[in-house]
C-alpha cells in the first residue's frame, strides 16, 4: 500500500488488534524510532496508521520505506498541515481494532505494553482504559523520570486529578475502541488537544484500570513539543470553560481540592494577561475565577486593585513580584 492522499475503506472492527495511531510533522528519525517500538510489540495483531501532518521534510519518504517494509502492519497517509489534534483524528477515523493506542512521534512504547494492558482489560471488562508506567528518558537513553507525573499511582477515574494535572502522557493509556468511539473527534486546538480529549472521556464516567509496569517512554528533546502556554488567549479561556463543564459531568464539587487548584491556575493566567497587556483577557479569567467560586483576600483585594490601576499595571506588578521572589529562592542565584 502507498502513501496517498484520501480515506481507506471503512472495515468491521477486528477483534483483539490494536490500532496504533502516529501523528507526524517532520520528524523522520524519531518517528522511524517510534514506529519499531510498535512493531517490536509482542502482542499481534497490531495496525500502525501514520497520519503525516503536512510535513515539508523526508519524512514522506520515509513513511513509504516502512510501508514498503511491513506493508500488511503500517498504513499511512497525507494531510493538510493543522496540527496533531486533526491529525489524530484524521487516523482515529480508519482504525479497525477493537483497541486503541495514540503515539507521538517522539515518544516510544515498551515491549510489553499491548501485551499486559488487554490482560488487565479482559481481567477487568467494566474499564475503558488501561494505563501503566511511563518514564522521562532523553534521546539516549538516559532516564530523567523513572515515573512520569503520577503515571505510578493507582486511580479509579480520569477527575478530579485531570483538574490539576495532566497526569499522565498521550501514549500512556491503552483505550477500548467503543470509549473511543463515545469521546467523539479530536479537536484543533494546539497544544491542550490531547488533555480536553481526556477531560472528555473523564466526563463519560469511564473506568480506569492500572498495570503495575513500565509500559512507554516520554522522550524529551530540543525540538518543538506543545505547551500550554501556546494557546491563545480566546481558546485559553474555552478550555477552562470546558475543563469545568467536564468536570461537573464527572460529578466533581467544588470542595475537591483539585477544583481549589484549578480556579487558582484561572486566576494566574488573569495576572499573566494583564502583565502582557490583555486587559480582555485578564478580565474575563478574573471574572471566571470567581464564578469557579475563587474567593480568597487577595482574590479580592486583587479585584479592588484593578478597578483603580487596571489589569495591564497589576498583572506586570504581580508578575514581576513572583519572578522576584522565585529568583530569590533559586540557589546560586
Amino acid at each position: 500500500m502507498t502513501l496517498r492522499n484520501g480515506t481507506l475503506p471503512i472495515e468491521t472492527l477486528i477483534s483483539n488488534l490494536v490500532s496504533t495511531i502516529i501523528p507526524v510533522h517532520n520528524r523522520p528519525s524519531l518517528l522511524q524510532e517510534a514506529v519499531a517500538s510498535v512493531l517490536a510489540q509482542t502482542h499481534r495483531p497490531i495496525e500502525i496508521i501514520i497520519s503525516d501532518d503536512g510535513s515539508t521534510d523526508d519524512t514522506p519518504d520515509v513513511i513509504r520505506r516502512l510501508q514498503a517494509s511491513h506493508p500488511d502492519e503500517i498504513v499511512a497517509f497525507e494531510n493538510p498541515r493543522r496540527g496533531q489534534g486533526p491529525a489524530r483524528e484524521a487516523g482515529r477515523t480508519r482504525a479497525r481494532g477493537e483497541y486503541i493506542q495514540y503515539l507521538d512521534s517522539d515518544d516510544l512504547l515498551l515491549p510489553e505494553k499491548f501485551a499486559r494492558q488487554i490482560i488487565e482489560f479482559k481481567r477487568r471488562p467494566g474499564a475503558g482504559i488501561v494505563y501503566g508506567i511511563t518514564s522521562a528518558q532523553d534521546l539516549e537513553g538516559t532516564v530523567l523520570a523513572d515515573t512520569w507525573k503520577s503515571t505510578g499511582t493507582p486511580l479509579r477515574s480520569l477527575f478530579p486529578s485531570l483538574l490539576a494535572d495532566r497526569w499522565w502522557s498521550t501514549e500512556t493509556p491503552l483505550y477500548r475502541r467503543d470509549v473511543v468511539e463515545r469521546i467523539g473527534s479530536w479537536c484543533d486546538w494546539p497544544c491542550v488537544e490531547d488533555w480536553e480529549y481526556e477531560a472528555r472521556a473523564g466526563a463519560l464516567g469511564v473506568e480506569l484500570a492500572y498495570v503495575d509496569e513500565h509500559v512507554s517512554v516520554r522522550r524529551a528533546h530540543d525540538g518543538p513539543r506543545a505547551h500550554k502556554n501556546a494557546l491563545s488567549p480566546q481558546l485559553r479561556l474555552q478550555f477552562f470553560r470546558t475543563m469545568i463543564e467536564c468536570a461537573h459531568r464527572a460529578g466533581v464539587t467544588e470542595a475537591a481540592p483539585e477544583y481549589d487548584i484549578f480556579r487558582r491556575w484561572v486566576f494566574l493566567n488573569a495576572r499573566q494577561f494583564g502583565s502582557t497587556g490583555d486587559t480582555h483577557a485578564s478580565r474575563e479569567c478574573y471574572r471566571l475565577a470567581g464564578e469557579l467560586g475563587l474567593d480568597s483576600t487577595r482574590y479580592r483585594l486583587y479585584g479592588l486593585a484593578c478597578y483603580f490601576l487596571g489589569h495591564v499595571f497589576m498583572g506586570k506588578m504581580t508578575c514581576g513580584l513572583d519572578k522576584l521572589r522565585a529568583a530569590a529562592v533559586r540557589p546560586n542565584a
